[in-house]
């Protein structure tokens, strides 16, 4: 059975925990095996690089893995992180919604 999270990717997430709490950003890609997420410019960590053909080389900043769990959602009707719903439509399909202000997430 295939895990299922709160968040998917281009989601708009803020930091809820660690060094980086506070910080919003979107979901770059989802690592389904380890339960993490690249958001953007978030966990930003420096990789020694060598040079190749394609790349000069030297220090290079990349956004790291954060945990799942280590994330909100966040509304920007209301400016925070939420938690969120699943409302059925008219035409039956499911989408998410925020719990504070009802706003749908899913457009």
């Amino acid at each position: 059975m295939e895990k299922q999270y709160h968040v998917k990717k281009n989601d708009l997430v803020m930091v809820t925990t660690g060094k980086d709490r506070g910080k919003t950003g979107r979901v770059l890609r989802i690592i389904k095996k380890k339960d993490r997420l690249i958001v953007e410019k978030v966990n930003m960590v420096k990789r020694h690089v060598k040079p190749s053909q394609k790349s000069k080389g030297g220090i290079m900043e990349k956004e790291g893995p954060i945990h799942v769990s280590n994330v909100m959602i966040y509304c920007e009707k209301c400016s925070k992180p939420v938690r969120t719903g699943i409302k059925i439509l008219e035409d039956g399909k499911k989408a998410r919604y925020c719990k504070k202000c009802s706003e749908l997430i899913d457009k």
